[in-house]
Parts: structure tokens; sequence; C-alpha cells
């Protein structure tokens, strides 16, 4: 069996290709959720926010919800959607060249 030899070019592939895997990995794990209906002790969870904001959130209308039974169900799509939506982006960061 013949010898290979790593050269500094090929190590620093690896490193980039692995690094570029394990980024993907994090993304999908970030990305999909365990389910696609929450209850609301796990909005309140993910969100960091009381049960009375969340209420207020289902009365003003910025949350969508279904009720079955005595539960309530969100969305994760819905969610996802609603903090993209109200995205703020900091003035200063936008003048910044990095």
């Amino acid at each position: 069996m013949p010898t290979q030899v790593a050269t500094t070019d090929d190590l620093r592939e690896l490193k980039v290709e692995m690094l570029q895997s394990i980024k993907t990995m994090l993304e999908e794990i970030n990305v999909k959720p365990v389910k696609k209906w929450l209850k609301s002790p796990d909005v309140r969870k993910m969100l960091g926010i009381s049960p009375g904001t969340l209420q207020t959130l289902r009365i003003n209308g910025t949350l969508p919800y279904t009720k079955m039974g005595g539960a309530l169900y969100y969305d994760y799509e819905d969610i996802q959607n609603i903090l993209s939506e109200n995205k703020k982006q900091n003035k200063l960061n936008n003048n910044l060249n990095f």
C-alpha cells in the first residue's frame, strides 16, 4: 500500500469541508422543528415570553393559533414568519463594511 503525503493545502481543504458540513448540520437542526404544531409552553419557552404576553399576541392577532379541545396550538412556520417580518436592522450595522 503506497504512502500518501498530505500537504498543508490538503489539510486546509479538509478543514473547510468539515466546517461547512458542521455548519450545514447545525442549520438543519435550528431550522427544522421537532413538531409542526407547538403548544403554549413550547412557544413561551422558544420566544422567552410570559403566559400573559403570549395571550396578548393571540388577542391582538399577531400570532395565529388553533384551539382544539382545551389546548392551543401554534404553527411553527407562523412563528418564524412573524419573527422575520418584525426583524429590525440596526442602522449602525448597515454602514459598517466587514
